[in-house]
């Protein structure tokens, strides 16, 4: 999708405010910056950290569902979790490609990732306790991706929106397969109801959690939103996630585990009770349930996966020779 020949490339430029003022005024004209164009360093470093941790959320995303591609019900549903890690791994590489193109090595965002420099979304530092989890996981965290993603769309960094929109296209029937999952065991026996309950009470909270911290407290927002890579603020994107959920709770049948939850008529939404941000944080900063377990299991991926970066790089090298040589 984009060549890795700008790694390691640079469009740095003296920042005047008349350069500062020119590509501002780009970005309010709803121009797309590409990677050959000037821009302020801190847009790149933005734009770096943000797919980079969004690239991350992808990978590491995979592991919670793959421990159940196994031991789910059917064939059918087997199959359906298979094709839906492995859309997520093809997201990761999409954004990966993408955070290249701003002169990056994939190398070197996952030696950063494993390091615990760079992060990933709170949310797959829970553990997947049942079958009802992965219905969970893909009506309540796929929906809130795709409330964060859709607006990425109109991100002003060209790359970043349009791998966006295939990655939406596909958030959007992981969202809706989750949601039937969801279904089916909530019209189901007793057992069954419970399970996706408990299961719902225990990711609604994270699940808030996943547009990130209160807009007072976000150190990154009001810049973001500025140079357009951001739409929404946190909370501006949190309360129409709770907006459109709750109805599809009750739809199911399913009580939202928030007893503050009450409809806003002079709003026009529904207010919710406080979040727990301390937890959000001891969670950020590692002491997740499964922190440790999502790190060590992506070191040993990426460390049983040497020959094959190897084996690519020399398959690579003997094609540019041969083409050399041509020449």
């Amino acid at each position: 999708m984009y060549s890795q020949g700008l790694i390691g490339a640079t469009t740095a430029t003296e920042e005047t405010p008349e350069f500062l003022a020119r590509f501002q005024a780009r970005i309010d004209a709803e121009e797309k910056i590409e990677p050959n164009d000037s821009m302020p360093e801190g847009y790149r470093r933005t734009l770096i950290r943000q797919i980079g941790q969004h690239a991350h959320s992808e990978i590491v995303g995979m592991l919670p569902e793959g421990n159940w591609i196994t031991r789910a019900p059917t064939l059918k549903r087997k199959a359906a979790l298979l094709a839906k890690v492995q859309d997520e791994g093809g997201h990761g590489l999409y954004l990966y490609a993408a955070a290249e193109t701003l002169g990056v090595s994939r190398e070197e965002m996952t030696e950063e990732l494993l390091s615990g420099t760079a992060k990933y979304s709170s949310i797959f530092n829970y553990p997947t306790l049942s079958w009802a989890d992965i219905g969970i996981v893909g009506w309540l965290v796929d929906g809130a991706a795709i409330m964060n993603q859709i607006p990425l769309c109109r991100c002003s960094f060209g790359p970043y929106a349009r791998a966006m929109i295939r990655v939406c296209k596909e958030e959007s029937f992981h969202q809706r397969q989750g949601y039937e999952i969801v279904m089916t065991l909530a019209r189901g026996t007793d057992a069954q109801k419970a399970m996706v309950q408990d299961a719902l009470n225990r990711w609604w909270w994270p699940s808030l959690m996943m547009f990130g911290p209160p807009d007072a407290e976000s150190a990154h927002s009001d810049q973001s939103m500025k140079w357009k890579i951001k739409r929404f603020t946190n909370d501006a994107l949190r309360q129409k996630f709770v907006d459109a959920t709750v109805p599809q709770a009750t739809f199911l049948g399913l009580t939202i585990p928030d007893k503050s939850l009450e409809w806003n008529a002079e709003k026009g939404g529904y207010d919710h009770g406080p979040i727990d941000w301390d937890a959000f944080w001891r969670v950020v900063k590692g002491g997740g349930q499964m922190n440790v377990d999502r790190v060590r299991d992506r070191k040993k991926a990426w460390d049983e996966g040497a020959w094959v970066r190897e084996a690519a790089r020399a398959h690579a090298a003997k094609r540019a020779a041969r083409k050399l040589a041509a020449e």
